[in-house]
């Protein structure tokens, strides 16, 4: 069923009507209509403070340096320098997962923070961080390095973590980065991406050096892809069997080794655009080293990326590239058949953050599904024109979406499925609407990839068409 322009502007303006009118007026400007003739920026405004006294789906600076680009790195010692609120959220809760021995080679499994208290908030908690570091020194000492996240207390009381940093290197031997990402940076998580890349910038790239015997034409790194549910695992198969040599992949299952010597590669294939674009531009501009984005999500945009990295090499990577397509074409056709006929004309409404409100309406539409509403939590005016491009005219395209306008416009727009986080779960599913969530695949995974789109599949249809939805149902089917 064809979505209607007119009928969605109707909608948007009736959400909105609760408002008074200077609140109506902003949020005006963030929730638009899609039309592909249209700017992606016209649609919806972006990157900018969110409204005072409504709630936010967005997450905060550090979470975007901790959580998305520091956090996933296997073999160094994440510190959160605060309180310990932030750092237990903030540990294990996107599911990246990393091969090696843990304590030993794999990090991940540990929540590592100073546990601020009302005395270090009085005098000072440099001490409490320089002693925590070498205490996990002598803990852990195969660790090759420690990242130091600051909370928000820390930008406040003026810890001098770049001091700490310096020191503790020195008397170790060893990498130490401060990151100052203090969650009250910025209007949202996207400038933790930023703070964290720029911190690679300055401590990492280009301090290593792969040797030249193992370099090749194809070299290749995957930027990122975070590994959710084994994501990267599934990504890099599908890229190896076209022929490529991956020899850095971060942050996922990533170390800080091959950081270092990211710098020798011939090109980068950047899966998460909105969290590693600015390092990714760096590489361009330091060493030449070209960057594509590519979108793993669902065959059809699977094919179309194969095509797109293998048109940067030569007629060898081209036809080993097509013999991949072949190969997994039948898989594919076989998921589709089992599974569009259960999901044909499925309305779906969306809200994630990073790159996913885009690059999943491909594998959404590969199934018969039709989203209806694609939302950002913390994107920027590029993402917007990116996404417009792939949505039909008259889908809905929101900015900074709140628990009102996510909630009225489910009730008028009547979704078969809501993909969102985990804060809107419960509350779409005690409405009676079936849910997956979306930022790290509800347990599930890996999405991406050939391997992925399988999983993806089943799971979109274990939700909507699960027997306990009889149970309870949406108030427009009561």
């Amino acid at each position: 069923m064809a979505i209607n322009i007119k009928e969605s502007e109707e909608i948007v303006e009736d959400v909105l009507n609760i408002y008074p009118e200077k609140p109506r007026k902003n949020r005006q400007e963030h929730i638009g209509v899609n039309k592909k003739d249209a700017c992606g920026s016209c649609v919806a405004k972006s990157n900018l403070k969110s409204l005072p006294g409504v709630m936010t789906p967005r997450g905060c600076a550090y979470a975007g340096s901790k959580g998305v680009v520091w956090g996933p790195v296997k073999d160094v010692i994440n510190i959160s320098h605060g309180p310990i609120g932030c750092g237990h959220y903030s540990w294990g809760t996107r599911r990246n997962l990393a091969n090696g021995v843990p304590g030993v080679e794999n990090f991940m499994p540990f929540q590592f923070t100073t546990d601020f208290r009302e005395r270090d908030i009085v005098f000072g908690g440099d001490k409490k961080l320089e002693q925590a570091i070498h205490e996990l020194k002598g803990l852990f000492p195969t660790t090759k390095g420690f990242v130091v996240e600051s909370e928000c207390p820390i930008g406040l009381i003026g810890d001098d973590i770049e001091a700490v940093a310096k020191k503790t290197s020195a008397d170790l031997n060893t990498t130490v980065i401060p990151v100052r990402c203090e969650g009250f940076r910025g209007v949202s998580q996207s400038l933790g991406h930023h703070i964290a890349n720029d911190s690679i910038r300055d401590y990492v790239v280009g301090t290593g050096k792969l040797d030249d015997s193992q370099k090749t034409k194809y070299d290749v790194a995957i930027l990122g892809d975070y590994n959710i549910g084994g994501d990267v695992w599934a990504s890099m198969k599908v890229i190896t069997e076209m022929g490529l040599n991956v020899i850095a992949h971060w942050s996922g299952d990533g170390s800080i080794e091959e950081m270092r010597i990211t710098h020798e590669v011939n090109y980068i294939l950047l899966h998460c655009y909105r969290s590693m674009n600015y390092i990714s531009n760096y590489y361009n501009e330091k060493y030449g080293i070209p960057w594509i984005e590519y979108n793993f999500f669902g065959p059809t945009k699977i094919k179309e990326s194969i095509r797109k990295i293998a048109a940067l090499f030569d007629e060898h990577i081209q036809e080993q590239s097509e013999k991949v397509i072949e190969k997994y074409e039948p898989k594919m056709q076989a998921v589709i058949d089992k599974y569009r006929p259960r999901l044909e004309g499925k309305k779906v409404m969306i809200l994630v953050g990073g790159l996913r409100p885009r690059h999943i309406v491909g594998a959404y539409e590969d199934l018969g599904m039709q989203v209806v509403t694609a939302a950002y939590e913390f994107a920027h005016s590029d993402d917007y024109e990116r996404t417009t491009k792939e949505l039909e005219d008259g889908a809905i395209v929101a900015d900074d979406l709140n628990e009102h306008e996510f909630i009225e416009l489910a009730h008028r727009l009547k979704p078969d499925l809501v993909a969102s986080g985990i804060k809107e779960k419960y509350v779409f599913q005690k409405m009676g609407i079936p849910f997956r969530q979306m930022h790290s695949w509800d347990y599930s995974g890996p999405y991406h990839g050939y391997d992925g789109f399988e999983i993806f599949a089943k799971d979109m249809d274990l939700a909507i068409n699960s027997p306990s939805w009889k149970f309870v149902k949406p108030s427009w089917k009561k």
